[in-house]
């Protein structure tokens, strides 16, 4: 079986769904699960939503109305003839999503997130499906919530790989093409989960990785995997063959193109992972696979903005030791900060986090309990895997202010105060 997985840039409007279609019929789709992310910035939109409803902003019920057309608009754009029953089943949804704000108990964000933005893939591949039905390829829609099994850690859950292969083997028979959403699960009382934002590349995986897939392939807005990101770099150069080793390196450090947890089921069953283009699909992209040499070798570059340096040092100016950093390792488990680099000396303690959860305040507090604490808000990680002299000049070329450094043999990484 193959696995195809098609992000919200390919499907952001009817024309891209229309695409989609055409990009099955000239690569094939027989014997295929297709993994659909939301339309578009529809995630966007709807964590708005999830705002204004803490907030309690009148201006929700407008806000899903706004969005309701914009998938309206989409089916209205895709049917020559009566489309009405489609239209009726998205509304469905909407009116889901309404009495759930009327019910809802729960003051949690992120137990309210993982309800509300999980609706997004609901509604896209409700959409596609039918939509691929009316372009005469068969196919049979799948709820991956009912598939996807996970703990209740919301918007970032962890997978129970055992009863998700038990339900995935269950429900799927390799002969048919499915169509199923990225990003979503459910936990044990069966309420939704998300697995992270671009978690739509993982579910791919877990679906490749239960199935024995011949192959992944996950189609993007670009060529395939590149050495940098083309929204902050003019001129960028395609990865014609990477490792899974050196794939996973680029995901740790934050290459977009790939999710970090996507790689690893794929390399315990030696699965390839094929990332294309689905503006020209009849190139190639990039493959990776076991042990296959980056070609060509050339300088990496990765951006993460908008994230915090914490500088530490003991109160007593006695040394940061092994009881220290677990103590603060702890506190970063807590309080759910993302570690993206770390870095420490006789008497201080420095660490690049994500704070995702806006928990911030909260860490910071229980810090100076036992710890000086310097905070650096909005500051910039940028790394440079297989860097040589050329591209070290480039790292920081508006002269911004350095905070931290740190290199071994084959990358750099710098935070700076932009």
């Amino acid at each position: 079986m193959k696995v195809f997985k098609f992000g919200g840039a390919s499907v952001k409007d009817a024309e891209g769904i229309k695409n989609v279609i055409k990009v099955l019929k000239e690569v094939g789709y027989n014997e295929t699960l297709i993994v659909v992310s939301a339309f578009g910035k529809t995630t966007n939109a709807l964590e708005q939503i999830v705002r204004e409803y803490m907030e309690d902003s009148s201006n929700m019920q407008n806000s899903i109305l706004k969005l309701l057309k914009f998938h309206l608009d989409i089916i209205n754009k895709l049917y020559d003839s009566d489309y009405t029953f489609i239209a009726l089943e998205i509304q469905k949804i909407f009116e889901e999503l309404k009495h759930f704000f009327q019910t809802n108990k729960s003051p949690d964000y992120n137990f309210i997130y993982d309800q509300v933005v999980s609706l997004g893939e609901i509604i896209s591949t409700t959409i596609l499906s039918n939509y691929l039905n009316y372009s005469g390829i068969n196919n049979i829609w799948l709820d991956a919530r009912k598939l996807i099994k996970t703990d209740n850690y919301y918007r970032d859950a962890n997978l129970n790989w055992e009863l998700s292969k038990e339900k995935i083997l269950i429900n799927i028979d390799i002969k048919n093409v499915y169509i199923t959403q990225g990003f979503i699960g459910s936990d044990n009382n069966n309420f939704s989960t998300t697995l992270g934002r671009e978690g739509s590349d993982y579910s791919a995986a877990i679906f490749a990785y239960v199935l024995n897939a011949e192959f992944v392939t996950i189609w993007k807005d670009v060529d395939g995997v590149l050495n940098a990101d083309p929204r902050y770099f003019k001129k960028t150069i395609l990865l014609n063959r990477i490792s899974y080793q050196e794939a996973i390196e680029l995901a740790f450090y934050g290459a977009s193109v790939i999710h970090p947890k996507t790689l690893q089921p794929l390399q315990r069953k030696e699965i390839p992972l094929n990332v294309r283009s689905f503006l020209n699909p009849s190139k190639k992209g990039t493959i990776v696979s076991k042990g296959a040499k980056m070609k060509p070798i050339v300088p990496c570059f990765i951006i993460k903005k908008n994230q915090v340096l914490l500088r530490l040092s003991s109160l007593d100016f006695s040394f940061i030791v092994e009881e220290n950093i677990s103590d603060i390792f702890l506190l970063l488990h807590k309080f759910k900060m993302r570690v993206e680099l770390i870095q420490n000396s006789a008497i201080s303690f420095s660490v690049c986090v994500s704070n995702k959860y806006d928990n911030l305040d909260e860490l910071e507090y229980n810090l100076r309990s036992k710890y000086n604490v310097n905070v650096y808000e909005g500051v910039t990680l940028r790394t440079i895997r297989h860097f040589n002299s050329t591209s070290l000049k480039s790292i920081n070329k508006n002269n911004s202010n350095i905070l931290l450094e740190q290199r071994d043999q084959n990358t750099i990484q710098l935070v700076l105060d932009e």
